[in-house]
């Protein structure tokens, strides 16, 4: 038996709680399952498991040798895969995750250019707005947009995440175009999420800055905040990724461009869990990504 099956047997055994389950998951009948954890424990010269005739438990010698186990079959499998990636097409699943908006508008469009180019490849794309633990969840990479919190993920800036305070010619017309940050108290201001108290939108810090926005509209969503700026139901503070076309086109118009802090919306990262060996296919796709948005942001997202 080898290492690698070794803890695969046992690590099958602690997650789904007794010798059957772990049999049906990997194939095994219950007997050899029984028969590989006792010659383990064996080699050990000291149990693992305490066992019950419900569940089993891990004694303090399991849980040590469990916490070690999951990082070993980690780097075989990241290992095994590096090494049979190293030679030939790109092949195998990529598991990725991408904030709606950002996702739908310029993932997505390069994802399908990079399985055209790499027919082998097979990637799953989730894209929720939610922050998803890559790790938790067995993602290989995700996409995110603005401030960077602190993390052990390993982060790889693709370009900046200007946002800029932004509102529909007809509901400029209809109440003026604000001057000074501090005139967004009186305007009607669509903000994410459900925060009504203090909020700078990057404005740079003056003694006239903002110290409450205008009632108006929020939403968890940025396409809704979109909309509803599009529609002229007030000022929005959107990323350009999102509203360079409209600014553009002349759909939107850009207020206060003096006073908003140029670096306020972060940037537009790849995130990516710390491992040892990252297979190729995952670098290929990094790299494809980071490629693509620099030629992007060179167009401003055009």
């Amino acid at each position: 038996m080898t290492l690698k099956t070794e803890l695969e047997i046992l690590l099958a055994v602690v997650d789904h709680g007794n010798f059957s389950a772990a049999a049906r998951v990997l194939g095994y009948t219950p007997s050899a399952v029984g028969k590989r954890m006792y010659q383990l424990e064996q080699k050990l010269r000291v149990p693992l498991l305490v066992r019950s005739t419900r569940r089993m438990t891990l004694t303090e010698a399991g849980q040590r040798y469990v916490g070690e186990a999951r990082d070993i079959l980690a780097r075989l499998t990241a290992l095994e895969e590096d090494i049979a990636d190293d030679t030939g097409n790109l092949r195998g699943p990529i598991r990725l995750t991408s904030s709606a908006a950002l996702g739908q508008l310029h993932v997505v469009p390069l994802v399908i250019e990079f399985m055209e180019l790499n027919t082998e490849v097979d990637i799953e794309l989730l894209l929720t707005d939610k922050i998803v633990d890559l790790v938790g969840e067995g993602f290989d990479i995700a996409v995110r947009s603005g401030v960077l919190p602190d993390s052990s993920l390993i982060s790889r800036k693709l370009t900046n995440n200007r946002r800029v305070p932004c509102a529909a010619l007809a509901y400029l017309e209809q109440h003026g175009v604000p001057q000074r940050p501090v005139d967004l108290t009186t305007h009607k201001c669509l903000r994410l999420g459900q925060e009504k108290q203090l909020s700078d939108w990057g404005f740079i810090r003056t003694a006239g800055g903002v110290s409450r926005l205008g009632p108006g509209f929020s939403c968890n969503s940025l396409d809704a905040l979109h909309a509803a700026c599009r529609a002229g139901r007030g000022i929005a503070w959107l990323p350009e990724f999102l509203i360079s076309h409209d600014l553009q086109t002349g759909r939107l118009h850009s207020v206060l461009p003096d006073h908003t802090e140029p670096s306020a919306g972060g940037g537009i990262f790849i995130l990516r869990p710390e491992m040892p060996y990252l297979p190729r296919r995952v670098r290929a796709l990094s790299d494809y990504l980071a490629d693509r948005f620099t030629e992007k942001a060179t167009g401003s997202f055009a």
